[in-house]
């Protein structure tokens, strides 16, 4: 008696079906790693649907929903079947604990801010008491002489107020300048975990983005990011709010350049 394959036993593999759309696509495997910023080794061991080579089940998912977009096809059918072949989709947990490690290995010269601002804040307090203390001594001294024979009886002249500055708000992204890149994230539906870089590869911060936080980088010619939970945030690019819609807990690698909001 022999036993027939089940309809799902009959389902081509996922780098197959990725390959062949990139082929018929008419783009090279270095075309497609530049595109979605995926490394080239990968593209390959994906291709030969070989997924050891993506950090987890996480990366792999978003490293399939990147390939398949940039070849035309469905992402969400082929995520399914790793899914299936791969134990099923985990449960859903907070970004902070799959990024933990690219916070520890962020860079061990970048300054530390915490100690920088804890001083600063002990100077603002100091310099406030110091204040306090030297006006009290200011008053009486000049109770003083108000009482002397040769009490000063001019009146103060009045003093020209010093022009208001502006508050810088939120319109300033709408005003933001033709001749750079700026995009401000806004953690609105949760925090999430964020990359931004520079077009030369600077690291402009590297953490997470709390809950009913912003954060706006700018630059000349480029600004990459990397979102851990891309459904948390709310996406501004030079002044325009950018409409894709990202899923909760969705991984998503994004380039802007003075051209956009469309993704480059």
């Amino acid at each position: 008696m022999s036993i027939g394959n089940s309809p799902e036993d009959d389902r081509p593999l996922i780098g197959r079906v990725l390959q062949q759309a990139r082929i018929a696509a008419g783009l090279t495997v270095e075309e497609i790693s530049t595109s979605t910023r995926v490394r080239i080794p990968i593209v390959h061991a994906i291709e030969e649907d070989d997924f050891s080579r993506c950090g987890g089940d996480v990366y792999a998912r978003g490293h399939i929903r990147a390939l398949a977009r940039a070849v035309h096809i469905d992402p969400e059918p082929l995520v399914a079947q790793y899914d299936a072949e791969h134990g099923g989709r985990p449960a859903p947990m907070s970004a902070a604990p799959l990024f933990e490690a690219e916070r520890i290995r962020s860079d061990p010269r970048r300054p530390n801010w915490t100690a920088a601002m804890v001083a600063a804040i002990v100077a603002v307090v100091g310099f406030v008491g110091f204040t306090v203390l030297k006006g009290g001594d200011d008053t009486s001294t000049t109770t003083q002489v108000a009482e002397g024979p040769k009490a000063n009886t001019e009146s103060p002249k009045p003093t020209k107020p010093a022009d208001p500055k502006p508050n810088p708000t939120d319109g300033a992204i709408a005003a933001a300048p033709r001749d750079k890149v700026t995009v401000k994230l806004s953690a609105n539906d949760g925090r999430s975990w964020i990359s931004a870089k520079d077009h030369n590869g600077r690291q402009l911060f590297d953490g997470l983005l709390e809950q009913g936080q912003s954060k706006t980088f700018q630059d000349q010619e480029r600004i990459d990011l990397v979102l851990g939970d891309a459904g948390a945030i709310e996406l501004f690019v030079n002044g325009k709010k950018v409409e894709d819609t990202f899923r909760p807990g969705q991984v998503e690698r994004l380039s802007y350049t003075k051209g956009d909001p469309s993704v480059g």
